[in-house]
């Protein structure tokens, strides 16, 4: 089975939150095939913005949100 992953970002109301305050502008970095592969991309994105508190990325994993039955790994 295949493990999407989703990187985005995008500024948030509070650096410790997930809420993001302008969906418009959100920066959808990719999907990737396995968590390694976001995980390097979600790194790039995220030092690059590392002095910009209100900057946020994160890596959603697809595979769970499209198959929520399967066990978790």
């Amino acid at each position: 089975m295949q493990k999407l992953h989703l990187v985005m970002g995008g500024r948030v109301s509070d650096p410790q939150g997930l809420e993001f305050v302008d969906l418009a502008n959100l920066d959808l970095v990719g999907v990737y095939p396995d968590f390694e592969t976001a995980e390097e991309a979600w790194r790039g994105k995220a030092q690059k913005t590392v002095d910009d508190a209100e900057m946020k990325y994160v890596v959603v994993h697809l595979h769970r949100l499209l198959e929520p039955e399967l066990p978790q790994e």
